[in-house]
C-alpha cells in the first residue's frame, strides 16, 4: 500500500471513532462517504479532526476549513473555549448539516516562575516595542494555510525529559501575573537535539527574540503549526522541508528562561492548542 493510501486509512480511522450525524433517509448520505463525523465532545486546547464528504464546504468560527481529498478537516479549540462548538457543512449535493461539539472544561492551576530577568516581566518602552514587533512577525508566520496534511501523522515528542510546565496554566513571573502558558515545557540539558514532532515546512527561524530567544516554527498544514522556543542552536532555515524525527535545533535557555528546557507550543492559526493532547491522540 502506498504512503498516501495509509494516510487515508489513518484519516478514516480517526473520524469513525466518533458519533456521526444521522444520515437522511432515502438519500445518498446513507453511504459512508456521505457521513459527517466529529467527536461528540473535546477538551479545551484540543486539536479536532473530523470527516465530511469529499468536496464539502466546512465553516467553523468564521473560517472556511480546508478539506483533504478524503474529506478530513482539522481545527483547534482554545484554552478558554466553551461549547457547544458549531461546525457547518454543505455537502457537494447542496444539503446542509451542523455538527455540535461539547467542550469539556479543564482546571488551570497557577504556576509561579521566579528568577526570570526583570526586564522580560516589566519591559521599558523601547523593549516593549521590540517585543511587539517580534511577536507580530511570529503571528504572521502562523497565518499560513497550506494544503499539506502533515498534521495527520501521529506526533512524537521533540525531546525526551520531564514535563516542567504544562499548557494552559496561569503563570506568575517574579510575583507578577502573566499570560497563561501557551505550550509544554520539557526539561533537558542544553544542546539536546530537538526533533520535528511531525513533518512540515519551516516558516520562521530567528536566533535571538527578546522573550523566546532562539525560535523556530514548523507548519504542518491546514493552519496547524509547532513552535520551539529558548533554543541554543538552530539547524534549519525558512522554507526548509523537514521530516518527522529530523533534528531542527538544540535545547537552550535563551530569552525569558530560568534554565535549559524546550518550550514546545502548537497552534491552529492564532488559537493555541495543547501538545500533550496531540500526543495522546496518537498513543
Amino acid at each position: 500500500m502506498t504512503a498516501l493510501g495509509m494516510t487515508a486509512l489513518v484519516f478514516f480511522a480517526i473520524a469513525t471513532v466518533s458519533s456521526p450525524l444521522p444520515a437522511r433517509a432515502g438519500s445518498a448520505e446513507t453511504t459512508s462517504d456521505q457521513r459527517i463525523v466529529f467527536p461528540a465532545s473535546v477538551q479545551q486546547g484540543a486539536m479536532v479532526l473530523g470527516k465530511v464528504p469529499p468536496g464539502s464546504t466546512v465553516t467553523y468560527a468564521g473560517r472556511t476549513l480546508r478539506t483533504t481529498g478524503y474529506g478530513t478537516v482539522v481545527f483547534g479549540v482554545g484554552r478558554d473555549a466553551t461549547g457547544p462548538l458549531s461546525v457547518a457543512v454543505i455537502r457537494p449535493d447542496g444539503s446542509r448539516d451542523t455538527a455540535r461539539i461539547a467542550v469539556m472544561p479543564r482546571d488551570w492551576p497557577e504556576q509561579r516562575v521566579d528568577g526570570v530577568p526583570p526586564a522580560t516581566v516589566d519591559p521599558p518602552p523601547a523593549i516593549a516595542e521590540r517585543i511587539r514587533r517580534e511577536q507580530a512577525r511570529v503571528a504572521e508566520a502562523r497565518t499560513r494555510d497550506d494544503a499539506r496534511a502533515d498534521f495527520a501523522q501521529a506526533f512524537i515528542r521533540p525531546v525526551d525529559g520531564r514535563i516542567s510546565g504544562r499548557f494552559g496554566r496561569a503563570r506568575v513571573y517574579n510575583g507578577k501575573p502573566g499570560s497563561p502558558h501557551s505550550g509544554m515545557d520539557i526539561a533537558a540539558a542544553s544542546g539536546t537535539p530537538v526533533k520535528a514532532p511531525a513533518a512540515g515546512i519551516v516558516t520562521f527561524a530567528a536566533p535571538d527574540l527578546y522573550l523566546t530567544g532562539g525560535t523556530v516554527l514548523v507548519d504542518h498544514g491546514h493552519g496547524i503549526s509547532s513552535n520551539f522556543l529558548h533554543l541554543s542552536r538552530i539547524d534549519v532555515k525558512v522554507g526548509d522541508r523537514v521530516e518527522q524525527g529530523q533534528v531542527v535545533a538544540a535545547v537552550g535557555s535563551t530569552g525569558r528562561s530560568t534554565g535549559p528546557h524546550l518550550h514546545w507550543g502548537m497552534s491552529w492559526f492564532d488559537v493555541r492548542i495543547d501538545p500533550q493532547l496531540v500526543l495522546e491522540r496518537g498513543e
